[in-house]
């Protein structure tokens, strides 16, 4: 098979709820040659509804199943107008599309893994190929299940300083370590924005602490982070996912905090979870560390990552030249390229697998 560039469309479905995030890249699976076109939609009010109502579930009931098929098939239908639009928009022929769909529930210790995104019906409706469901290889061969980023990151950081570390915060936070060897180590180190967000929504209605405006106002409670911090998933060693809601339970050590306390002290959780992962579990401590995802985003989040590794040159991703709300997207183009010419996706060094495996359902557009 000879590997050439594919301008490859992703999709990501945020676990943020926030909405679509889409990039149009050139890529061959390897390298990223062309950053081509990038944006994110937000979902519909109705439609957002809809997927926190069967957030969490699993396909284990016939109700559960009946439920989960109505959102996929919405949410699929949302997927195939924004590919349609972003192909009139655009005048050169997309040859894949990748979609890394929002993530309803994921659980390695069980094993199950559902993401959104019915890629058959997709492909169909498109008439393009289009590869969905990156993790499922993976967690059914006895992995993580994620992250399944670490590819995309070692590409992109070719020629930065090493060791590096790459912390892409979304949903929740993983890091992916790049030795100076080229050594790579990838593994879920903790909340992220979600943490964050339930907690704005539920006391101001707000469905994030956009910039860090509240968490910059208040005063980070410091022995709830440190009781935070007692959750068995932070003893565990690498690899290691954190599977949906892990961290839902630990939400109540903040009521009784003021609006601006509780976001400065979960903003802090999230900050300390990601440095305490750096110092602990990664081989050798990073010259460089790039903040990327929604977090890059958050200048409060950010700082309190620099406060706790003062050492370290911390960066946030467009310095990289990685783009920071849509990156996701770009990591589900980049994979689809990969999917399609049979490279690996996840390792036993970011997910625990046995053995380096591609990852994918690939789907013909007739």
């Amino acid at each position: 098979m000879v590997i050439k560039g594919l301008n490859c469309l992703g999709l990501s479905g945020t676990s943020t709820f926030g909405g679509v995030e889409l990039a149009l890249i050139k890529t061959d699976g390897l390298d990223i040659n062309e950053r081509k076109k990038a944006y994110a939609v937000p979902y519909p009010d109705m439609m957002k509804d809809h997927i926190k109502a069967v957030y969490g579930l699993q396909k284990n009931t016939p109700e559960n199943e009946e439920k989960l098929k109505k959102v996929d098939e919405e949410v699929s239908d949302f997927y195939i107008q924004l590919i349609n639009e972003f192909k009139n928009e655009y005048e050169d022929e997309i040859d894949l599309i990748g979609i890394d769909g929002l993530t309803i529930m994921h659980n390695p210790n069980i094993p199950y893994t559902y993401q959104l995104g019915n890629g058959r019906y997709i492909a169909a409706r498109t008439g393009i190929k289009t590869v969905t469901h990156f993790r499922n290889a993976d967690i059914c061969s006895g992995g993580q299940g994620t992250p399944i980023s670490s590819s995309y990151f070692n590409a992109v950081g070719i020629d930065e300083t090493k060791p590096a570390a790459y912390v892409n915060i979304s949903g929740k936070s993983s890091i992916t370590w790049i030795g100076s060897f080229g050594e790579i180590v990838g593994f879920d180190c903790g909340p992220g924005d979600n943490f964050i967000n339930n907690w704005t929504s539920k006391h101001a209605n707000m469905e994030n602490d956009y910039n860090g405006r509240l968490a910059i106002m208040g005063k980070v409670h410091e022995k709830i982070v440190n009781s935070l911090m007692h959750h068995k998933f932070f003893a565990k060693f690498p690899p290691k996912a954190a599977y949906t809601g892990i961290f839902a339970d630990k939400a109540e050590h903040l009521e009784g905090l003021s609006l601006e306390d509780g976001a400065a002290t979960a903003t802090a959780f999230v900050a300390e979870a990601i440095c305490y992962s750096i110092c602990l579990y990664l081989p050798e401590l990073p010259k460089k560390v790039i903040v990327c995802g929604k977090g890059a985003g958050n200048p409060t989040l950010v700082r309190f990552i620099r406060q706790r590794l003062p050492n370290m040159d911390v960066i946030v991703s467009k310095e990289a030249d990685i783009p920071t709300d849509t990156v996701n997207a770009e990591i589900s183009a980049f994979l689809s390229a990969r999917a399609v010419y049979s490279l690996p996706i996840t390792f036993p060094s970011t997910t625990g697998v046995s053995q380096p495996i591609p990852g994918g359902e690939i789907y013909e557009a007739n």
